[in-house]
């Protein structure tokens, strides 16, 4: 609220923009949360009150093409986000709690999903200069591929790629090996394996029989053939006759 008790300019944007809005008819009354225009806060929303992906575009185009939109280099503050920043910024952010969403942001404290490159990549392909350019993702933006060339991300967690089913088989697959694992006979049976071992030193006999075909795979390479043996016969017999 402005001084004087004159609404400020944030709040009556907003009271404008919600009674833009088409009405909606299979929402009950309780449920229409808003805009409130005199606290100017942002009261909590339901899902049903977002725009779905058809709404949002209809918003875009009925707001971009105005009669005569204002110049943006002498318009107001408010001409200007009302004709050249809200038109696509609020339909994104209807997107962004859409997907944020369908990601369960809302159930979880932690997720793959990044608002930030969302919102990025929707307003950067329903930007009205590439009305008839195909979509493109996120890591294929230009500024985008740019800045990260220089300012590498860490790579994402593991956990938080795996979908619920991997998690769940990897968590499984666990738990019943240690279960095996636990069983008196299995721990038996690794005892011995582990006393085998320690007596027998199989591990330093492994690496003599290795050492000695080593061995013997160089001195085969080394050994002459059958043939220049026979060849140097020849030519010491022929020196004894002479």
């Amino acid at each position: 609220m402005a001084a004087g008790g004159q609404p400020g300019l944030w709040e009556q944007v907003c009271a404008e923009y919600e009674a833009e809005q088409p009405p909606f008819p299979d929402v009950p009354e309780s449920k229409r949360a808003s805009v409130s225009s005199e606290a100017g806060t942002l009261q909590p929303a339901h899902t049903e009150q977002l725009y779905s992906a058809p709404a949002a575009d209809n918003v875009v185009q009925q707001l971009l093409h105005c009669p005569e939109p204002p110049d943006p280099k002498t318009c107001s503050p408010r001409e200007y986000l009302e004709y050249y920043i809200f038109p696509v910024l609020l339909p994104g952010l209807a997107e962004l709690l859409h997907q944020a969403e369908k990601e369960k942001c809302f159930e979880r404290k932690r997720t793959k999903f990044i608002a930030s490159d969302f919102l990025t990549e929707w307003l950067y392909n329903k930007n009205p200069k590439r009305k008839d350019e195909s979509f493109t993702e996120f890591f294929s933006i230009p500024f985008v591929s740019d800045w990260l060339k220089d300012h590498p991300r860490p790579p994402i967690p593991l956990s938080l790629l795996l979908s619920e089913e991997e998690a769940s088989l990897i968590i499984q697959s666990f738990w019943r090996g240690y279960r095996v694992r636990c069983d008196s006979e299995i721990q038996e049976l690794r005892q011995w394996q582990k006393q085998l071992r320690e007596e027998r030193n199989i591990i330093k006999r492994v690496k003599e029989f290795w050492a000695k075909q080593e061995a013997k795979e160089v001195f085969s390479d080394e050994r002459p053939s059958d043939s220049s043996m026979a060849d140097c016969g020849k030519q010491t017999g022929r020196r004894r006759r002479t």
